[in-house]
């Protein structure tokens, strides 16, 4: 099979978190222009602080991992879009999201060629799952 174009997918993820963030009261914006390492910003003006966030989508159900090259950001957050599978056989559910911190997945086993990123291999993979609190305290310290 011939591999998805899922730009627009990866485009709605951004907006999704993008959503996220805001309805949880953290001010942030997307990048309008293609900015290595970082696609949104979010911002504590009280605290003069911001954090940039790096957003990686997945488009399959079940997708093992992801592929991340560039490590320039604070966050990286996963958003597995969970659109089911291109021979139509995975079951269509509601996106699931991963908020990381950047030194964990710099210190999270990738491959060598592509910077694949396995969930297995991230210690306590499940603890960052919907952790946006940890965005807000960063924002705050």
């Amino acid at each position: 099979m011939s591999r998805l174009n899922t730009k627009l997918e990866a485009e709605g993820a951004e907006f999704l978190v993008l959503g996220h963030l805001l309805l949880r009261k953290i001010a942030a914006y997307k990048t309008y222009t293609n900015m290595p390492g970082y696609d949104l910003v979010a911002t504590r003006p009280e605290s003069n602080k911001s954090a940039m966030i790096q957003v990686k989508s997945r488009w399959r159900t079940g997708a093992p991992g992801f592929i991340i090259k560039n490590l320039d950001s604070d966050f990286v957050v996963v958003s597995l879009l969970n659109r089911g599978s291109k021979d139509g056989k995975a079951e269509v559910r509601p996106p699931e999201y991963y908020v990381f911190p950047t030194s964990v997945i710099e210190s999270a086993p990738r491959s060598k060629d592509w910077g694949r990123v396995n969930f297995n291999k991230i210690p306590d993979c499940s603890m960052y799952k919907d952790a946006w609190h940890l965005i807000d305290d960063f924002l705050q310290g």
